[in-house]
Order: C-alpha cells, then structure tokens, then sequence
C-alpha cells in the first residue's frame, strides 16, 4: 500500500497515531531532563486540508473533523485537541503533522530530528521550521537517520517511525532499523506505526519484535470498521518499545473514549496488549 501522509492528513490513524505520539511526549516532559524526538518519516509538519489531495477522499471528516466539533473531551485528548485549534481559527483547514504536534509541547532544551526523503517535502518541512534553533530537517533516508543520529546527546530520546508502507518489505526495513537503533540506543523509547492489512505479514513482524531485547514492548490497535485487505485502510496499530510508566494505562483509556466517537456504527476494535510484559 501507498499511506504517504498528505493523503490521508487527519484521518482516524492520523488521530490515533498523534493522541499516543503525544501521551509519549507528555511522559518525557514528566522529568526535568532534556529529551530529543526523532522522526524518521516526517512528510510536511502541517497539511492544508481543502488541498486537492487531502480533498480527494476527504478522510479527515471521518477523523480529526469529528473530534475538532466537540465540546467536551476527556483530559487526555486536550494537547491534541489545542494544537489543532492553535492552527485553526474556526473551522478547521489545517491538520498538523507529527512534528507540529511534538513541537507544541517542546520545552526550551528539548530538540527535535527530521527525517523525509521526498525532495519536495523536505523543502516544505524546512520553511516551516525555518530559524528554529529546537529542530534540525534532514534531507535523508529515515532508516539512516537512525544510525545516524542515535544515541542523542540529551541521553534521553523518543522516535517515531512512520513510514508509507510503499515497499512490500517496509516491515522488514523497520526491523532492519529497529536492530541498528537498539543496539546504539537500547534505553531509547520507540514507537512504530502499521497498517491492519495483511495479516499474515504483521503476525510475523509481532513474532520478530519479540525477540528484541528490549525492557517492554506494548501493542495499541484500532479499527474503525471490518479488517479487508481489499478496501481501504479500516485499523492501524503502533507498537511501542520501552513505554513509560503508566502510559499503557492512558492509551487504553483514550482508546476507549475514541473507539466509539470514531467508528462506523460501532464495528471493529480497540485493543492494547503487552507482548513483552515491564520487568
């Protein structure tokens, strides 16, 4: 599958990926020591939603559209929620991407690494960050970004791995990554997003992430609707290697909370399961 994310800004795996990427966040900030994020895949940092491409299946109506209508939100949601009406005046046009949403919670030591291959994107992602001291934008291979700027000098890192899935072997990339990273930064926390298409393929790569040597590993997976490989994207899933403390206990509330408000008459699921139960 082809998931480039200026497709499908603000879609229901746009707000499940940023609601977790962001109770992730607010656990780093929980400490006093600096952190640094690092984005492997990080498209545009913020999409402009009456675009042709976002306006082509126009998913963020099924998606952010409905959470940015609400009046009352649970606590864990407001970080979300804010950053995307700092953009939005009214209505809502523009939806950020994981690097705007990271930003909005940045502390002045913090700093963030970007990574984006595409040569238009990196030029968009650079003029949106353009003089910001806090974020560095790197023309490269997000793969390569993580030999190349792991172990962070803060000694304290979160990364986000979000790829298109445009390569049939992209969950054997991330394994590939995961290894090299883990083993120049094996206290570092990762999060991985996947789609639930094939689910031959993901029951391999779960069974692959168990035998990392890791501390944890916790699996969050929400589907909108009926899993079928041959209609469009209905679930998505991130894994989660080294979790904070009691952030498995927030990701599944704010699952339940929006499970409901975004499925189509109630079908799918929510779940969230240890593969490697905390030590």
């Amino acid at each position: 599958m082809n998931y480039r994310h200026l497709y499908h800004a603000g879609n229901f795996a746009d707000v499940m990926k940023h609601t977790i990427l962001l109770g992730l966040v607010n656990a780093f900030l929980g400490k006093d020591k600096p952190f640094c994020y690092l984005d492997t895949h990080a498209g545009i940092g913020c999409y402009d939603l009456t675009s042709s491409a976002s306006q082509k299946q126009a998913e963020y109506k099924a998606g952010a559209a409905k959470l940015f209508q609400l009046t009352d939100t649970p606590t864990l949601i407001t970080p979300y929620i804010q950053a995307i009406k700092t953009l939005n005046i009214k209505n809502l046009r523009y939806y950020p991407g994981s690097p705007y949403f990271v930003k909005s919670l940045l502390r002045e030591n913090d700093r963030m690494l970007l990574c984006e291959l595409h040569q238009e994107d990196v030029q968009t992602l650079k003029q949106l960050f353009d003089a910001n001291k806090q974020v560095a934008v790197h023309h490269l291979d997000g793969y390569q970004g993580l030999k190349a700027f792991l172990p962070p000098k803060e000694k304290r890192g979160l990364v986000l791995i979000d790829p298109p899935f445009e390569q049939p072997d992209e969950f054997q990339q991330i394994l590939a990554g995961l290894q090299a990273a883990l083993a120049r930064f094996s206290h570092g926390t990762y999060a991985i997003w996947y789609p639930l298409k094939d689910s031959y393929k993901l029951q391999h790569f779960k069974r692959s992430l168990q035998n990392l040597a890791v501390n944890n590993l916790l699996v969050a997976e929400l589907a909108i609707d009926e899993i079928n490989p041959m209609l469009p994207l209905s679930g998505c899933g991130m894994v989660i290697i080294n979790t904070p403390w009691q952030v498995d206990k927030s990701i599944q509330e704010m699952l339940a909370w929006l499970w409901p408000v975004l499925a189509n008459e109630r079908r799918g699921f929510y779940q969230v399961e240890w593969l490697i139960p905390p030590k």
